[in-house]
């Protein structure tokens, strides 16, 4: 997880000051990791530390932070004992107030003592920042010798969606609140989309394969628009581009034709090979939820996959 500088700078904007409550420690079974944060101010919240009895403590403490202005406040919390929770282990939550003034200070690292922590940055620290920007390591929100640091929150996956159908609304609802995902959504016109979540890029063009050439070379892209003619047309632009993943909406049948059309384009059967088709877990059914849902979980696996082959490698 991650410090989401956008989200603040987003519900500052909205709400005047707020304050974010962040897990900076985990200790044995907690609803959620180190890193895990939800913002909240005086009528409302966003994002989730797990729910149940932690989430609301913590929104109320928050809220009490909020009306007498501050200061920040660490609070360490014994699950079982302290609020009746089955979990048995315990959190250290740190809840900071912030302000556009404070946000302006935050630079790719945000590194600062808990509130009674010792105020000269440790050599552990010092050493852990120092590997992230001078040689790009990555490292997970934590808790070191009273500071807590997290990276600032960067996309690390670009995921293009085609089409603002059934599907791709469904997929949209499921995939936005995701963190590190930057998704781009396509149609063909202003009236096919429903309202558009924060953070979601709308891109409207009257043939959306020409958008192809905009895309990174690095994007996963979804293709489900109404017309089967157009997802030909973005399969067969998208082999002649850089992509990680390219899925197919569509049955056997559907995607047996549009083989042998791809191949008839001069496509080789291994680039065709890369598109996947049909999408998602059809066990799950036709519903676009479930569609959305089993497409989601194919695309969160890929990436554990992906994660767990880096470490072995590493």
């Amino acid at each position: 997880m991650s410090f989401d500088r956008d989200q603040i700078a987003r519900l500052v904007a909205a709400h005047g000051a707020v304050v974010r409550v962040v897990v900076a420690e985990a200790l044995g079974s907690a609803p959620r990791e180190a890193g895990a944060a939800m913002v909240v101010w005086g009528s409302g919240q966003e994002g989730t530390i797990g729910g149940g009895a932690l989430e609301f403590e913590a929104a109320a403490r928050a809220r009490a932070v909020l009306a007498s202005g501050g200061p920040d406040r660490v609070d360490r919390l014994p699950l079982g004992p302290a609020l009746g929770q089955c979990c048995g282990g315990a959190v250290v939550l740190l809840s900071e107030v912030w302000t556009a003034a404070r946000l302006a200070g935050t630079g790719d690292v945000v590194a600062r003592p808990l509130p009674g922590g010792p105020a000269t940055m440790p050599l552990a620290v010092k050493r852990a920042l120092a590997r992230a920007r001078g040689e790009g390591m990555p490292f997970a929100a934590r808790l070191v010798q009273g500071w807590f640091i997290e990276p600032v929150a960067a996309p690390e996956r670009e995921i293009w969606i085609w089409g603002a159908g059934h599907v791709g609304r469904a997929l949209v609802a499921v995939l936005a609140p995701l963190p590190g995902v930057r998704l781009t959504w396509v149609d063909t016109d202003a009236g096919r989309f429903p309202a558009v979540p924060e953070g979601v890029v709308q891109r409207i063009a009257a043939n959306p394969a020409d958008l192809v050439a905009e895309a990174p070379g690095d994007a996963e892209h979804l293709i489900l628009t109404f017309s089967h003619a157009l997802d030909l047309e973005l399969c067969n632009r998208l082999l002649s581009h850089r992509f990680t993943s390219v899925g197919l909406i569509g049955s056997a049948t559907k995607w047996a034709r549009f083989r042998a059309r791809l191949g008839a384009l001069g496509h080789s059967d291994a680039q065709i090979s890369r598109i996947r088709c049909p999408i998602g877990q059809p066990g799950l059914g036709k519903h676009p939820q479930a569609i959305a849902v089993g497409v989601a979980a194919d695309l969160l696996m890929d990436r554990a996959h992906q994660d767990k082959k880096k470490e072995r490698s590493g």
